[in-house]
């Protein structure tokens, strides 16, 4: 497999979580081994979950659209009735083209759009058919348009003034990584000469909740006195994952585009890879995983000895993080050197946009030159250079981010810093 024709630059990151909802509030929480996981509601079998409570556009544009009434109204105009996917797209698709500095007509001309995720508006549709069953006659003619994630697509387009190609892909948790992946393909290409990649917060409806706490696996029974403790990746003590609420944006672009116009380069994108399991299903399997991070070692030109880093997948399933746990240890050997982690404990599995929060989450650490820590791992199930449960300053600089998902599908991406200009 060919190396890539050259890097990819990040030129803006944004996120909007349960932790923070700006870059430097959210590297200060990842580090300092903050969590956002408590119990969603008073009954005694609530699932723990790290929730966007409380998210409120209007109030959010105060925060980040000062002195913009403008920019603010047509936020509220555009989304302000949209499903929470397309509502929170639109916040941090809005804030990373602030943050890259593009201008309108660079927007107009020359942007690509990739919305990470499908099926995100679940929670709305349930809530919707059920509505209609009570009461028909309220039901809305724009539900027509709210329950299709091309929404968030026409929301984010209208937003920012992208013209160029988009669309969503999705591909359950790896969506996040595969629309990273389609980005960095494009922006080599020559296709765009940038793609802002949004990943919207995914919504489940009660029944996907109930169904996926059926199949034993999402957390919900021990550490109920403490559900911050509740996702623990690699740990003995592991019960599945905690779901979690969440978006981000990033902004890639062609270096020579980035320099022409002087723009940041937070880090750049410079391998990645997919494979399929070629099978059905929930079980993962650790041939795939590994052929993914191969892939992505091999088109970025690396050895594995060149990886500071890797942001695992590590959801805390108990049969997921031995798999994953396992498909490292083909790649990377047990080099002491290398350091694992996994943000989840700390976000909660934000589904379909997990992958681009934690590239987010992998950039923040590369530029802190920090790895946040593993903060429930009491006892590690695994011989892999796990992250200890404190923050570790280390001298990063080349990152592999995971994302594996049902179905069969492992995604793989390689981030790493600039080059220093002369």
């Amino acid at each position: 497999m060919s190396a890539l024709p050259g890097p990819v630059a990040v030129t803006a990151a944004a996120v909007l979580t349960p932790l923070a909802e700006d870059m430097d509030g959210f590297t200060a929480a990842l580090l300092a081994g903050r969590s956002a996981v408590t119990l969603g509601g008073e009954d005694t079998g609530a699932l723990p979950v790290a929730a966007l409570d409380g998210f409120d556009l209007a109030a959010w544009a105060e925060r980040h659209l000062p002195g913009e009434d403008a920019t603010a109204a047509r936020l509220r105009k555009v989304a302000g009735r949209a499903a929470l996917p397309a509502r929170t797209a639109a916040c941090v698709a809005l804030r990373a083209v602030r943050d890259a500095r593009l201008t309108g007509e660079q927007l107009a001309d020359g942007t690509a759009l990739i919305v990470a995720g499908s099926n995100l508006a679940l929670a709305h549709q349930a809530a919707t058919v059920l509505g209609h069953d009570r009461a028909p006659g309220r039901l809305r003619a724009s539900y027509a348009l709210t329950h299709l994630d091309v929404d968030t697509v026409g929301a984010v387009s209208e937003l920012t003034g992208i013209r160029g190609e988009g669309w969503a892909l999705g591909g359950a948790s790896a969506s996040g990584t595969l629309a990273l992946i389609q980005a960095a393909r494009t922006v080599a290409a020559g296709w765009a000469e940038r793609v802002l990649v949004v990943a919207p917060a995914a919504e489940l409806s009660p029944v996907e909740a109930e169904a996926l706490r059926r199949t034993g696996a999402m957390a919900h029974e021990h550490f109920r006195d403490e559900p911050a403790r509740m996702c623990r990746p690699f740990d003995a003590a592991r019960q599945g994952f905690v779901r979690g609420e969440g978006a981000a944006a990033l902004v890639l672009e062609h270096p020579h585009a980035a320099r022409r116009r002087g723009a940041p380069v937070l880090a750049e994108i410079t391998g990645h890879g997919q494979r399929l399991d070629a099978r059905r299903g929930t079980e993962p399997d650790a041939d795939g995983q590994a052929a993914a991070m191969r892939a992505a070692l091999a088109t970025a030109g690396l050895e594995p000895a060149d990886i500071d880093y890797v942001n695992a997948h590590g959801t805390g399933s108990v049969l997921g993080d031995t798999t994953e746990a396992a498909s490292l240890t083909k790649v990377f050997g047990t080099r002491t050197s290398l350091r694992v982690n996994s943000t989840k404990p700390l976000t909660g599995h934000c589904l379909s946009a997990a992958g681009l929060i934690e590239a987010a989450a992998t950039v923040a650490q590369l530029r802190a030159g920090t790895v946040h820590p593993n903060v429930n791992l009491e006892q590690p199930d695994t011989a892999v250079p796990l992250a200890g449960r404190t923050a570790e300053h280390l001298p990063l600089r080349t990152a592999l981010s995971n994302s594996f998902a049902f179905g069969g599908i492992n995604a793989s991406v390689v981030i790493r810093l600039p080059d220093p200009r002369p």
